[in-house]
């Protein structure tokens, strides 16, 4: 005798749970990715001009460029979704640095998708969006402009990248480049501050100030630190943030920087042979002395100079001499600049 066991109760609320499971699963860069333009955080000026060319249809092949995590990828895909509605899954082909994207690429995929035959609405295109295209091989990049001109009845292309002037002229003629800047420190406070509140997230006011001063304007650095923290301590202070990031802390360079500014070597030598003895590497340190200068207040003329040695001393530490003499050299040239400046 075969007994059958009802597996079907509560399917709704099983549907509701295994959501929430997914959700609190998802990465917050993922969960809090704008969909819409009006959510995306900075560069108005830029998204005001999508926002046009979305609701008039007939948009131009586009070049986003700019730094990491100020919304690019995030702004095509929006664009596309607007314009293209329930369309945007067959429409829509998406190939990132991740995907091989040398000449066969362009030739195969981009080609056979650009042939295929949509229904869409009038004045609609179908869009390939090629993020990091900067990473495409030349020949790669040559083989696409004439797949641009050939197919631009049907085909719309959206290329994001770091650096455009990495893309050939050729391919940079026949587009719109749109140009993105840094977020600025307090758009990417009010966005983590908002999501704070969201994910109830203990934090304290020195806590953000970190998190920001992480991110030095890239919002995916800031929301990856935020939940990384949140995660790994509960609360989000500055101690706790600088240990996730695994930064050298600011105040301690700040209070070497300071040293250098009295002209006090030994005071700042300690700092440094302390960092160096936690096992920062000159890389780390040299970036986070130079974003403290750029923050410190002091006469414009001594943070010129200050820039200028830890600039000179950054390019000698990219070429390998990654030394602590090194670093105290550094040190020993920004007391030298700072009593130049008294003396003057």
């Amino acid at each position: 005798m075969v007994k059958y066991v009802q597996t079907g109760k509560n399917t709704d609320s099983n549907a509701e749970s295994s959501n929430v499971k997914k959700n609190y699963n998802l990465p917050w860069i993922e969960k809090y990715r704008p969909q819409t333009f009006e959510d995306i955080v900075g560069n108005e000026d830029t998204i005001h001009r999508l926002s046009i060319f979305s609701k008039k249809g007939n948009v131009p092949n586009i070049i986003v460029a700019g730094p990491p995590g100020v919304g690019k990828t995030t702004t095509i895909l929006c664009l596309a979704k607007i314009l293209l509605g329930p369309s945007f899954k067959d429409a829509v082909l998406e190939l990132n640095a991740s995907n091989d994207r040398g000449i066969d690429i362009v030739r195969n995929k981009v080609k056979m998708f650009a042939q295929q035959k949509v229904t869409l609405p009038p004045g609609r295109h179908k869009i390939i969006i090629l993020d990091e295209v900067d990473s495409m091989t030349d020949g790669a990049q040559q083989a696409l402009r004439r797949t641009m001109e050939i197919y631009s009845n049907t085909t719309r292309f959206a290329l994001a990248c770091n650096y455009s002037e990495k893309v050939i002229e050729p391919i940079q003629s026949r587009c719109a480049v749109l140009r993105y800047s840094k977020l600025s420190d307090a758009q990417v406070l009010a966005r983590i501050i908002q999501i704070c509140q969201k994910e109830n997230v203990n934090y304290t006011e020195d806590g953000l100030e970190a998190i920001v001063f992480t991110a030095q304007g890239d919002m995916r650095q800031a929301l990856n630190n935020l939940q990384s923290t949140h995660n790994g301590f509960e609360i989000v202070n500055s101690q706790n943030v600088f240990k996730v990031c695994d930064e050298p802390h600011p105040m301690l360079i700040k209070d070497m920087l300071k040293s250098c500014s009295n002209g006090d070597i030994r005071k700042a030598y300690k700092v440094i042979e302390h960092l160096w003895n936690l096992g920062y590497a000159a890389e780390d340190i040299i970036k986070n002395i130079f974003k403290v200068t750029k923050t410190m207040d002091m006469e414009e003329s001594l943070k010129l100079a200050f820039i200028k040695e830890i600039g000179i001393t950054h390019l000698r530490i990219a070429d390998g001499l990654c030394s602590l003499i090194q670093m105290s050299g550094l040190l020993s040239r920004l007391c030298i600049q700072a009593k130049m400046q008294s003396v003057d």
